[in-house]
């Protein structure tokens, strides 16, 4: 009877022992991100950045939200999940996914020329008759890399720029180079107008109302509209920032540069890219947009990422980085006074979006240093 209660004790312990050993194991799990987060904010006060806004997000798991700041680096409101960013170049996986669905819809085709685009604009240098919607979007025109982006800081009107862009002799053929573009995007925004739609109401209808981002939008009006907002904050010196005005010129080319959206709006979007709204956004349009096209090998010695990426390409509106035989797809965005990184693994389901409301370049750090942690992490885990 006594051996048998000794058994029973000791079993008893073994097993306290090994619940707790698996409660401790999964606390430490769970706490990486809480550690990158206190890294992060770290990094933000070291910077001096006024707000930031961040969120993680695997399948299986709650969303992870994290807020930091202020909307103004003097007063203003805290940071919520609901207060919107610019989005920047982000805006260019948006604008994939919308050109997804209206080929799906038969609206459009990713073979769409220039001319159909644009059909009182024609575009004149050798071989850009063979131009087209996939090497707009797939930045592999063959113009000359941010072709025409002084116009755009210069306040030029969209036909303008987009005129000035036609007469422009490239350097490759359309489809063989990568190089990268922001007016050309602007072909998209003139077409719409020309019938009778605009970007913003097809991707409000498209993607944004589907999807119920409530607080995304498209232009500046649609931000200054917003319950709250983060207002730009441009460097005056190293570290320092002065709250600036929300320029116009980067939206009138809204297709490259022009939508905005909270944390919350992001999370969503996350989810979608991940799979989890295929009627909206199926998993076939995800690995077509993310498939790669073209080589983009600078990318391998990008600031914050080198060492960490063995190979670049660009596909239509994301860039597809391969670190280390995992494919991560992925964007960052720059406007005068903000910062977005989004990217998303496919094979881990989990994805990261961070959004800020100054230009630091402590983005490139620490979206890279989130994405070394959770890889180790995942390693570890197997």
């Amino acid at each position: 009877m006594l051996n048998s209660l000794r058994f029973s004790l000791l079993g008893l312990t073994q097993f306290w022992l090994f619940a707790l050993l698996m409660v401790t194991a999964q606390g430490a799990s769970a706490d990486w991100l809480d550690d990158y987060a206190n890294y992060v904010q770290k990094e933000a006060s070291k910077y001096n950045v006024p707000g930031y806004a961040f969120v993680f997000y695997e399948q299986g798991e709650a969303p992870r939200v994290y807020v930091y700041g202020n909307t103004t680096k003097k007063g203003g409101q805290k940071v919520t999940k609901d207060t919107v960013f610019r989005l920047a170049s982000v805006s260019k996986t948006f604008t994939a996914l919308l050109s997804a669905k209206l080929v799906e819809k038969k609206q459009l085709s990713w073979e769409t020329s220039i001319s159909a685009l644009l059909p009182d604009i024609p575009f004149k240098g050798k071989g850009m008759g063979a131009l087209q919607l996939q090497h707009i979007v797939g930045q592999s025109s063959g113009f000359m890399p941010n072709a025409y982006d002084n116009l755009i800081e210069a306040d030029y009107s969209l036909e303008r720029v987009l005129k000035s862009l036609s007469e422009l002799e490239p350097l490759c053929v359309p489809g063989e180079c990568y190089t990268y573009q922001n007016a050309l995007f602007g072909a998209l925004e003139y077409y719409f107008s020309n019938n009778n739609t605009s970007y913003s109401r097809q991707l409000q209808a498209n993607l944004f109302s589907p999807l119920g981002m409530k607080t995304a939008s498209v232009g500046k009006g649609g931000l200054l509209a917003s319950d709250s907002w983060a207002h730009p904050h441009i460097a005056i010196a190293r570290n320092k920032w002065r709250e600036g005005q929300v320029e116009s010129n980067y939206y009138r080319f809204s297709p490259a540069a022009g939508v905005n959206a909270s944390i919350s709006d992001m999370t969503i979007y996350l989810q979608a890219l991940l799979g989890e709204f295929p009627t909206i956004i199926s998993e076939e349009m995800v690995d077509f947009v993310t498939t790669e096209r073209v080589k983009t090998k600078r990318e391998t010695y990008r600031r914050g990422w080198r060492g960490m990426i063995d190979d670049a390409h660009y596909g239509l509106g994301w860039r597809i980085y391969d670190l280390n035989g995992t494919k991560l797809n992925y964007h960052g965005g720059w406007v005068k006074g903000y910062r977005a990184d989004v990217a998303f693994s496919p094979e881990h389901k989990a994805g990261y979006v961070m959004l800020m409301n100054a230009e630091s370049n402590m983005i490139n750090s620490t979206t890279a240093e989130l994405w070394k942690r959770y890889l180790e992490k995942a390693d570890t885990d197997k």
